[in-house]
C-alpha cells in the first residue's frame, strides 16, 4: 500500500494550483488530493471552493456522490468486494458478509487495528471468475471465504 502525507495546506494548495486549470478540474483535484492523502480532507475543501469558485455544499456533494472518494485515509491494506450480478450469482454477497464479520466492519469501514478497509464496488470485470476482489489493487478470483482468509492472513 502507498504511504500517504499527513495534511499540510501549502502542499494541498499547490496540488489544486497545478490542476485547476485543466479541463473538468473538480475530480482531477479531488483524486490527487486523495492520492496524496489518502482522502480528501476536510480542511481541503474551502481552499477547493475558493480556488475553483464552487460551494462547500457542491463540493461536499461531489465527494459524498462518488464512493470512490474517502474522507478519512484507509487502512493499511484495501479489500474491494465485488457486489455486481455475476458476483452475487456465485456467492458474493455470502463472501461480503463474511469479510464484514471477519474485519468487524461495515462497507467503507477499516478494522479496528487498521489493517483493512473494507470497499463494495459494482463490477470489476472479472464476471467470469467470481467472486471475485481487489486487495491493494492485485485480482482475486474465485473466492470463498477460506480464500479470503488466506489472502488477508498473507498480506499482514
Amino acid at each position: 500500500m502507498p504511504s500517504y502525507e499527513a495534511w499540510n495546506e501549502a502542499r494541498a494548495r499547490e496540488i489544486i494550483a497545478r490542476e485547476r486549470d485543466g479541463e473538468g478540474t473538480t475530480l482531477p483535484i479531488l483524486h490527487a488530493l486523495q492520492a496524496v492523502f489518502g482522502c480528501v480532507p476536510a480542511q481541503a475543501v474551502p481552499l477547493m471552493a475558493e480556488a475553483l469558485n464552487l460551494s462547500r455544499a457542491e463540493l461536499h456533494g461531489i465527494v459524498s456522490f462518488y464512493h470512490e472518494f474517502r474522507r478519512v485515509p484507509p487502512g493499511r491494506h484495501v479489500l474491494r468486494l465485488c457486489r455486481a450480478e455475476a458476483c452475487q450469482s456465485v456467492g458474493a454477497d455470502a463472501l461480503g458478509a463474511h469479510a464484514r464479520a471477519r474485519l468487524d466492519v461495515d462497507w467503507h469501514g477499516t478494522s479496528a487495528d487498521g489493517a483493512v478497509t473494507l470497499e463494495p464496488v459494482f463490477c470489476l470485470g472479472l464476471c467470469a471468475c467470481g467472486p471475485a476482489a481487489l486487495l491493494d489493487g492485485q485480482p482475486l478470483a474465485r473466492l470463498d471465504p477460506a480464500k479470503l482468509d488466506a489472502a488477508l492472513e498473507a498480506a499482514g
